[in-house]
C-alpha cells in the first residue's frame, strides 16, 4: 500500500463510503481505511437487514425532520437530495420501493445489495478500500501541510500514511457490535473541535413497572406518544423533538418501535431522581369529546362490558390493563360505569401515562446524539473552521434524526459534499 494520498478517509461507512466515490470522481486519490473486516457493517445491520435508504419526501421535510440543528443540512440536500440518491442506488443496479410510511428500501429487502452498490461505486471511480485497518491516530503533519495518520492492518506493523486532505467518518457510539467506539472524537478535539454531550438515541426504553411488561408482545400501528421529564426544579424539562407518532410497541423491559425510539433522546440523561414518562395517545384520530361520547354511546348497550367495548379500538389484554388502572374491574357492564370511572378511562385512552425509568443504552441505540459542535464546521464544503483540510461526515457530527432513512440520508448528503470539495 501507498504511503501518500491525496485523501484519506477513516470510517468504511455509509458517508465514508459514498464520499469516497464522489472524491475519487474528481480525479483524487482516495484511501478509505476501515477497522472491520467488512464495510458497511452498520448499513448490513440496518432496518432489520433491509437498510431504510432514505425517506420519500422533499430535502426541506429531511432537514425538519432533525429539529433545530437540521437548518445545516439544507446547503448539502441541495447538492445530494433523497431523489439523488435513489437515481444513484438504481443507476448501480439496485431497485427501490417506497413503503407506505414513506421508508425507501431496496426491492430486494437486502442491504448487502445497497452496501455493495456503494462499494461498486467507489470501485469503478478508482478510491481505495482497506478493511480490517485500525487507525491509531490522526493529526497535522509535523512539517508543513497535511497529514499523518497511523494503521495498523490485520498483523502488520504500523503504517505512517500522509494525506493533503483527511476526512473523518468514524460514526459515533451506537451499536457497538458494528466497532464503533468513538475513537473519531479525541482526534477531532486534538485537532480544536468541541463535542457536543453524547448520549445514546433511538434506543428502547426501560420501565419498571409491572402493568408495562405484562403488555409485552402487545404492538399498536398509530399511537402518539410523548416525552416528559420533570427537572430538578420540579418543573417540566423542555424537550426538542419530544413527540411522535407510528407504531409502538410493548415489551418485557418497556417499550420499543419507532415511537419510543423516537423519543428516546429525551430520556437518555435521565437521572434516577427525575420523574419522567411517556404519554400515549391510543387513539390520536379520536379527539377527548369524541372518545367521550363513544363510551356513552356505548353505555345504551347494558349487556357488554367495557372490556368488550374497549377492545373495539385497542388490543384486548391493554383494554384489560387500562380498566384496572382506571380502578374498574373487566366484568363491569358499560351502563354501570360511573362518571368518574368514565372520565379516567378516557384520560388513559388520550394519555396513558408509561413511568420511564432510562434506555438501552448504545449497545441497542440507532444513533448517537452529540458530537462534533456544528458551528464548527462549514457545511459549504464540510471542512473544520479549526483545521484546514480536515473534513467530517456521517454521525460524528451533532446530528440525529428519527427512524425512516433520516440519518442515512445525513450521511450520504454530508459524505457527498465532502467528496466534493476535500
Amino acid at each position: 500500500m501507498q504511503t501518500r494520498w491525496d485523501v484519506i478517509i477513516v470510517g468504511g461507512g455509509a458517508a465514508g463510503l459514498w464520499a469516497a466515490g464522489t472524491a475519487a470522481a474528481r480525479g483524487k486519490q482516495v484511501l478509505v481505511l476501515e477497522k472491520n473486516n467488512k464495510a458497511g457493517v452498520k448499513i448490513l445491520m440496518s432496518g432489520g437487514t433491509r437498510c431504510n435508504i432514505t425517506h420519500h419526501c422533499d430535502s426541506r421535510k429531511i432537514a425538519e425532520a432533525f429539529g433545530k440543528n437540521g437548518r445545516v443540512l439544507l446547503s448539502v440536500l441541495s447538492r445530494l437530495s433523497p431523489q439523488d440518491v435513489v437515481r444513484q442506488i438504481e443507476q448501480e443496479g439496485v431497485a427501490t420501493k417506497v413503503e407506505e410510511t414513506g421508508k425507501v428500501f431496496p426491492a430486494s429487502d437486502r442491504a448487502i445489495d445497497v452496501r455493495d452498490a456503494i462499494v461498486r461505486r467507489l470501485a469503478r471511480e478508482g478510491a481505495s478500500l482497506v478493511t480490517g485497518a485500525a487507525v491509531q491516530s490522526v493529526r497535522p503533519a509535523a512539517a508543513g501541510a497535511g497529514f499523518e495518520v497511523v494503521v495498523q492492518v490485520q498483523a502488520q506493523s504500523a503504517m505512517n500514511l500522509t494525506c493533503d486532505s483527511v476526512l473523518l467518518t468514524t460514526g459515533g457510539l451506537s451499536y457497538s457490535g458494528c466497532g464503533t467506539n468513538g475513537d473519531g472524537y479525541p482526534w477531532a478535539q486534538g485537532m480544536g473541535h468541541t463535542i457536543t454531550s453524547l448520549r445514546p438515541a433511538l434506543t428502547p426504553l426501560l420501565s419498571h413497572e409491572a402493568w408495562v411488561h405484562e403488555l409485552s408482545g402487545i404492538t399498536l400501528d398509530d399511537a402518539e406518544v410523548t416525552a416528559r421529564v420533570i427537572g430538578a426544579d420540579a418543573k417540566l424539562a423542555k424537550l426538542e423533538r419530544a413527540t411522535s407518532r407510528g407504531g409502538l410497541l410493548w415489551t418485557h423491559f418497556g417499550c420499543s418501535g419507532p415511537t419510543a425510539m423516537n423519543v428516546s433522546r429525551c430520556f437518555s440523561d435521565l437521572q434516577s431522581h427525575s420523574p419522567a414518562s411517556m404519554l400515549v395517545d391510543l387513539l390520536p384520530d379520536l379527539s377527548r369529546e369524541a372518545c367521550e361520547q363513544w363510551l356513552l354511546d356505548a353505555a345504551k348497550e347494558s349487556n357488554r362490558t367495557i372490556t368488550n367495548v374497549l377492545s373495539q379500538r385497542i388490543p384486548k389484554r391493554l383494554a384489560s390493563a387500562l380498566v384496572a388502572i382506571a380502578g374498574s374491574t373487566n366484568d363491569v357492564h358499560t351502563s354501570e360505569l360511573s362518571k368518574k370511572i368514565r372520565n379516567s378511562l378516557v384520560e388513559r385512552l388520550k394519555a396513558l401515562s408509561v413511568p420511564i425509568h432510562g434506555t438501552r443504552g448504545y449497545p441497542k441505540a440507532e444513533v448517537t446524539a452529540g458530537g462534533v459542535a456544528l458551528g464548527e464546521v462549514n457545511f459549504q464544503d464540510m471542512q473544520s473552521r479549526k483545521t484546514p483540510g480536515l473534513f467530517f461526515a456521517g454521525e460524528i457530527l451533532d446530528l440525529d434524526g428519527p427512524i425512516g432513512g433520516f440519518n442515512f440520508q445525513a450521511a450520504w448528503s454530508t459524505g457527498h459534499t465532502a467528496g466534493l470539495h476535500v
